[in-house]
This record gives C-alpha cells, sequence and structure tokens, in this order.
C-alpha cells in the first residue's frame, strides 16, 4: 500500500463540517484536486481520470459529493 500524501491524509482527517464546506460551489475543487493527487499517489489511474472530470463538472458534481458526504463522511470515487 501506498504511503499517503500530505494533502490527501489532511483531508481524509478533515473534519466532517470543513468536508461539507468543500461540497460548497466552486470550492469543490478541492475534491477535485483531491482525487488527482490521490490517484497520482497512490497510482490508481481511475481515481486520477475522475478527478481531472470533476475539474470539468464542477457545475453539478458538487451536489454528488454532498450527498457522499453526507451518508458516507467522503466523497463518491475516493
Amino acid at each position: 500500500m501506498a504511503r499517503k500524501n500530505g494533502f490527501v491524509k489532511w483531508m481524509d482527517d478533515a473534519s466532517l463540517v470543513l468536508k461539507l464546506i468543500f461540497c460548497i460551489p466552486f470550492l469543490n475543487i478541492a475534491w477535485a484536486a483531491y482525487r488527482i493527487v490521490k490517484g497520482i499517489t497512490e497510482s490508481r489511474p481511475l481515481i486520477l481520470l475522475v478527478g481531472v472530470l470533476w475539474l470539468f463538472g464542477f457545475a453539478f458534481t458538487w451536489i454528488i459529493d454532498l450527498i457522499f458526504v453526507l451518508l458516507r463522511g467522503r466523497p463518491i470515487f475516493a
């Protein structure tokens, strides 16, 4: 198993309130960056691809992240 990047670990350990704040439109870019960094550091190309695509769908992807953070405590595909 790959060692976690500092940014990835920080996002994983963030409080639920902070994770919900990152689900706000335009702040949701933080979750896209999280997926990109996680995909690179853990050699997971699917997560990297989802992170890049998440950047282009920011107009509606924040809703998906909000739902999954509320239900699971972390965004989908993470």
